[in-house]
This record gives C-alpha cells, sequence and structure tokens, in this order.
C-alpha cells in the first residue's frame, strides 16, 4: 500500500511497482488528511463489481487485455508495460511512469526501449505490454500523449459536497470499480447511501443502494450524478427534483413527467412544501419526497 512519510512538507508517498497502477485504481489522491492519501483496500464486494484485485507485477500483466511482445510503436497512452516482476505505464512519446530502487529518482518517466532510446532519459527494455481491463482507451492515440479521459466532477450540492453517512438521490447510470476507473459499468438511479469520499478523485463517491431503493449502484460515482437528500437545508426558493413514485402531500397521483423535472420550493411549512415552476404552482409534497439540486 502508500503511506505518508511522517514530517514531511509536502507529503511523501511511498511505492512500489504494481502499487503505483493498483494504488490510483483504488483511490489515492495524494490527500495527506486521509490514510494512504485516499486508497482504500478493496472489499469482497467491491471485488466481485470488477475492482482491480490485489496481485503483483506478474500477476497484472494476466489480467491484461491484448497482450503483446511487439508493437511498441502503436501502444496506446495507458496501457502497462511489463518485464518479469516488474511493470509500469505507458504515457505515451515513447516514455512510461515507473517505481523502481534502480536510479535515484525511484518513481520517473524512462524511455522504452522498444520505441527506441531518448536523450535525457533511463531506458527500460520491457517484453509485453496490454491493456488495464479497468481504463478506458476510447479517443487514446497510438504512440501519442497520454490525455485525461475524464475529470473530477464537481458536486451538485455545494462546495463541500455529501459526506460517508448521507443519503442521496443517484442521479446517474454508471457507477465504477474504483474512484480513478474509467471503465463504466451499468447501474439504475434511485436513493442510496454514500460509504466512502475520496476527495478530487475522478469519481469521489462510492454509493450503495439504500433498502427498498429502486436504484442498483454499487461502487464510485461521478459527483454530478448525486443529489443530497432533503432536509433541514431546503429552504423557500431551494431547488429540488420529486423522488419517482412520490404522491402529492395528501396522497394524491403526481403526473409521470413531474419526476423528471426540476422545481422552486414556493412555499414551506414544517414537512409541508409547495414546489413549482415560475409563479406556477405544480404541486404539494412531503419535504422527504424531495432531493436537493441546487
Amino acid at each position: 500500500m502508500i503511506k505518508a512519510a511522517a514530517n514531511q512538507s509536502p507529503p511523501v508517498y511511498g511505492f512500489d511497482c504494481v502499487n503505483l497502477i493498483k494504488g490510483v485504481l483504488w483511490g489515492w489522491c495524494g490527500d495527506p488528511s486521509r490514510t494512504y492519501g485516499g486508497a482504500a483496500y478493496p472489499t469482497k464486494a467491491l471485488l466481485a463489481a470488477g475492482t482491480c484485485p490485489d496481485v503483483g507485477a506478474d500477476g497484472m500483466i494476466k489480467l491484461c487485455k491484448e497482450v503483446s511482445t511487439t508493437g511498441w510503436a502503436a501502444m496506446l497512452p495507458g496501457e502497462a508495460v511489463w518485464c518479469s516482476g516488474h511493470i509500469g505505464v505507458y504515457i505515451g512519446n515513447g516514455l512510461a511512469v515507473e517505481c523502481s530502487p534502480r536510479w535515484e529518482n525511484k518513481v520517473q518517466i524512462t524511455a522504452v526501449a522498444g520505441c527506441g532510446k531518448k536523450a535525457g532519459y533511463n531506458t527500460r527494455t520491457w517484453t509485453k505490454h496490454g491493456k488495464l481491463p479497468w481504463v478506458d482507451y476510447t479517443g487514446a492515440v497510438a504512440g501519442g500523449s497520454a490525455g485525461e479521459v475524464s475529470k473530477p466532477t464537481q458536486p451538485t450540492s455545494g462546495a463541500q459536497g455529501p459526506a460517508v453517512g448521507d443519503v442521496v438521490a443517484f442521479t446517474g447510470s454508471r457507477h465504477y470499480a474504483s474512484s480513478g476507473s474509467t471503465n463504466p459499468k451499468s447501474c439504475k438511479p434511485g436513493e442510496a447511501k454514500v460509504t466512502a469520499v475520496a476527495k478530487g478523485a475522478r469519481h469521489p463517491y462510492h454509493l450503495i443502494k439504500t433498502t427498498g431503493s429502486s436504484s442498483t449502484v454499487y461502487g464510485w460515482v461521478d459527483a454530478a450524478d448525486i443529489a443530497v437528500e432533503a432536509s433541514a437545508a431546503i429552504a423557500k426558493g431551494s431547488t429540488v427534483k420529486v423522488k419517482a413514485g412520490a404522491k402529492t402531500y395528501t396522497g394524491g397521483g403526481l403526473a409521470s413527467f413531474v419526476y423528471a423535472n426540476t422545481y422552486t420550493v414556493l412555499e414551506l411549512s414544517g414537512d409541508r412544501a409547495v414546489i413549482g415552476q415560475g409563479k406556477a404552482v405544480t404541486a404539494a409534497v412531503n419535504i422527504k419526497d424531495l432531493t436537493l439540486v441546487g
């Protein structure tokens, strides 16, 4: 695992070659206030959902797809590069990032021998390369420099965002096996609980559906795909959405389109909220049947 060294400013983290990869896949984001900088060892449930397992360098290359001993110039940024007992990641332009005691800098960028030597870089001869199954290579250019497929999202519910234990409305349709993954899996929206937060990660919130929820989410999700559950934070003027299947305050039915739209809280009295668009009233509902979206 990854550990911050004591009395270092800025914080210093230690990696070996394969944990440089696993750490990122497990949510490492360099946050010194969090154990292991944000990385979390995968649970059985996360492993069952397809997250990266705890394997060594030789085990990691066996999990890769389209493994080859040739075609170095055609590699995509983000591919794993491997030699017996050691592994790194290709970052494009004939370069890879690796962690090794072989050279003074330990974690450094080196030239891939199969692509040719480069002035100013140490050179490593790798024997195989392959695509990591947790990385989305869509849009990657063979031999080119690495560019982020997606960037960390910002919460819709405010600068701080939800905390562990908060119940939220998951509005998306994708979850991920790790907070840094680019390989989404489909799931259904609905009510869910925040079980972990990886500040600054690509997918910063880990959700598990609540009992009775129609959602199937069990993984890391984008901040833009969650809304804070209705609470005392809702006030007159708040922008909200109505939970699917909710009734009016007196138990009446609502038109199906109501659940897809956003509304303004026009009046609020106890747990009774009057919602509408502009000055037009749509319905009166229980505040527990609302989610805060702005």
